[in-house]
């Protein structure tokens, strides 16, 4: 069993900063893919950022390009979402994720198998 506990989020204008953490425990996961979901009130939960924990490959949601960035440290069990340029429509409980197949950076939240409890970040305009 994995654990994945998030951290970071809150409430900032529009144009600032965030950086979000979720760090895991329990099983190895060193394959493991990470996830950041997002889900506002009224909508689908939908993909965010993923990165593979060997090689450093990612992906992103159109949406984000340019202005989030994944990271991850695995030493620290962690992965890092840094979030600028931050918009209202980026309101939305931010969830951590974690896929056991390490051959994808999968946008899909069904291929996820561990979901931490989410962290509310409101951008206020």
């Amino acid at each position: 069993q994995v654990q994945l506990v998030e951290s970071g989020g809150g409430l900032v204008q529009a144009g600032g900063s965030l950086r979000l953490s979720c760090t895991a425990s329990g099983r190895t996961f060193s394959t493991y893919v990470m996830g950041w979901f997002r889900q506002a009130p009224g909508k689908e939960r939908e993909f965010v950022a993923a990165i593979r924990w060997s090689g450093g490959s990612t992906a992103y949601a159109d949406s984000v390009k340019g202005r989030f960035t994944i990271s991850r440290d695995n030493a620290q069990t962690t992965v890092y979402l840094q979030m600028n340029s931050l918009k209202p429509e980026d309101t939305a409980v931010y969830y951590c994720a974690a896929d056991r197949n390490p051959h994808r950076t999968s946008a899909v939240r069904d291929e996820y198998d561990y979901w931490g409890q989410g962290t509310q970040v409101t951008v206020s305009s």
